[in-house]
């Protein structure tokens, strides 16, 4: 009798550096308690089938050769598959499963992460050779068969926020350093808007746009550097630029420095955890994320002066932007957070950090249960 397993994922928010993990810049990131989860069990019948109720499809996946032709644009379900192939893992028996998921859908907070790493920790678990990986390391075959596979503008953050759980601080230059952050955080209210956002559009007008100052900066001044460069020394570059250049230069150097003061925060005594100045660095975050990267949108920027009104201490835009979510941390009286995101035209959902990915055995021909992370 085979054994139904489930490879369960979190999503995430950024709590700081939105836009910037792409530009070599560190991240502060959450993984939230909505997840996306997998269930299924191997079957004698080759290839891979699942459903997706909660999108009303079906994906079905013969394996033929050593290379699957992509159907659609960010296959990734197909990727996950190649890039395991090209890892040296075998399946010859099938995989029947069904795919749900409680992280809203195109919405800033990783969904399709989420998914990816859920397949592919399931995956690992059900190859010929089973092999249980780390967090980290289904990570990077996460960001392979999402970012890499399909040259798309993004970064690491999702990919390890949501496979590692918690609160994580990531570096990514000069090399990857994660760090598990555990200050003493209270609820968060998620706001989804319900718009649509354009995800590739809008990293690739942020995020090459800040790579074509860049470089031209360093062209003109080889000591400039996103790094260290001081705020306070952009207004050399004034003339250099464009209006717009110049605001979203200095967004960028500005959200640079109110992560570092949140670092210092996040790792302060618990006991001395200020919730206050907290809420007020998210506060200053989305002031840049609204006004120098331009990605907030007015309905997010209503829902957001909503939910400081009912008590919220502080809140931002999530993920790439123009529609999609924000959230608020509301340690006291979220219900009452959440139902002012819901009379802003919002879909609010209450929420705490949680744990990364596991993979979990149900029952044996026995009906014994048994579980593994």
């Amino acid at each position: 009798m085979p054994v139904a397993v489930t490879a369960s994922t979190p999503g995430r928010i950024c709590l700081f550096g939105e836009h910037q993990d792409y530009l070599g810049l560190p991240v502060i990131a959450a993984a939230i308690s909505r997840r996306i989860a997998i269930t299924a069990q191997p079957d004698d019948q080759p290839g891979f089938r699942l459903d997706l109720p909660d999108i009303g499809s079906h994906v079905t996946i013969p394996l033929a050769g050593r290379q699957l032709p992509y159907l659609s644009e960010r296959d990734y379900f197909r990727s996950a598959v190649n890039n395991l192939l090209r890892e040296g893992y075998s399946f010859s028996r099938g995989i029947t499963g069904t795919v749900r998921g409680t992280i809203p859908i195109n919405s800033g907070t990783s969904s399709s992460s989420a998914l990816l790493v859920s397949w592919i920790n399931l995956l690992t678990h059900l190859a010929d050779q089973p092999v249980t990986l780390s967090p980290k390391r289904i990570a990077e075959l996460a960001y392979t068969a999402e970012v890499l596979e399909f040259g798309e503008p993004g970064g690491m953050m999702d990919h390890y926020s949501t496979a590692v759980g918690q609160l994580i601080y990531l570096e990514s230059t000069p090399a990857i350093s994660l760090q598990t952050l555990t200050p003493p955080l209270g609820a968060f209210v998620l706001g989804d808007s319900r718009e649509p956002k354009d995800t590739i559009g809008i990293l690739s007008r942020v995020k090459f746009g800040m790579l074509d100052i860049v470089k031209r900066l360093t062209a003109l001044d080889p000591t400039f550097s996103l790094h260290s460069t001081e705020l306070t020394q952009v207004t050399e570059y004034k003339d250099i630029l464009t209006k717009d250049e110049y605001i979203l230069l200095k967004g960028n150097l500005a959200n640079r420095d109110i992560l570092r003061d949140a670092l210092t925060l996040l790792k302060s005594p618990a006991e001395s955890f200020d919730h206050r100045r907290f809420g007020q660095l998210l506060n200053d975050h989305q002031t840049n994320l609204r006004d120098a990267q331009r990605i907030s949108t007015p309905k997010i920027d209503r829902m957001l002066d909503a939910a400081l009104n009912a008590g919220a201490l502080g809140g931002k835009i999530n993920g790439s932007g123009g529609g999609g979510c924000m959230f608020v941390y509301a340690p006291v009286q979220p219900e009452q957070v959440a139902s002012a995101i819901e009379r802003a035209g919002g879909r609010a959902y209450i929420i705490t950090v949680d744990e990364g990915t596991f993979f979990s055995k149900h029952r044996d021909a026995e009906g014994a249960t048994e579980c593994t992370e």
